[in-house]
């Protein structure tokens, strides 16, 4: 004879089983669910941030003409009469900026060769030097946010468009510096 009892007994563990391990299964999904999300916002957070320029070394760096750009050395001078001069090398390259004073403020480019950047470049043997300056066109400024006496370094940010002097075919007539930034550049008194 067939037992009711049993058969209800089987179908009750048998769906018992079942629901653990659908339990289990989902317990699955959200733990990998979790990861997967977790995983997402972290590539998401790192690859939203902005190309800011953030470090704690001395440097001279920038965009020029839209690729990154980093001196390997540099220094700079403040002569007799306040005036500061930075200079930035790579290996084929002297980046120049001048204001009339260290002081900390904006000092915008291509009004006078007291407040100008220079760029050079040496190819093949070959000088190419962009600037601004007065009657020669470029723009842009200079901005010191901080001169550091007891340490003797100087802080700021730059930009520039800067001509080419001698229309030499080996650059373009214009250069472009954005996103420039000096941080505790050494100074040096002139000699």
């Amino acid at each position: 004879m067939f037992c009711f009892s049993n058969f209800y007994a089987n179908i009750e563990v048998y769906f018992s089983r079942k629901t653990i391990f659908v339990s289990l299964m989902q317990f699955k999904f959200t733990y990998k669910m979790k990861k997967i999300i977790t995983l997402l916002v972290m590539i998401t957070l790192f690859s939203s941030c902005e190309e800011n320029v953030k470090f704690n070394n001395p440097a001279v760096q920038g965009r020029l003409d839209n690729a990154t750009w980093r001196a390997i050395d540099f220094q700079a001078f403040v002569d007799l009469n306040g005036a500061l001069t930075i200079n930035a090398y790579t290996s084929n390259q002297v980046l120049t900026l001048k204001t009339p004073s260290k002081n900390i403020g904006v000092y915008v480019l291509g009004e006078n060769t007291a407040r100008s950047a220079t760029f050079t470049a040496t190819y093949s043997g070959q000088d190419v030097i962009f600037t601004t300056g007065s009657g020669i066109g470029g723009d842009g400024q200079i901005l010191i946010d901080e001169y550091d006496a007891v340490n003797n370094t100087v802080s700021g940010e730059f930009r520039f468009n800067a001509v080419n002097i001698e229309n030499n075919p080996l650059g373009g007539e214009l250069l472009n510096m954005q996103e420039g930034i000096f941080y505790k550049v050494p100074v040096f008194p002139a000699q």
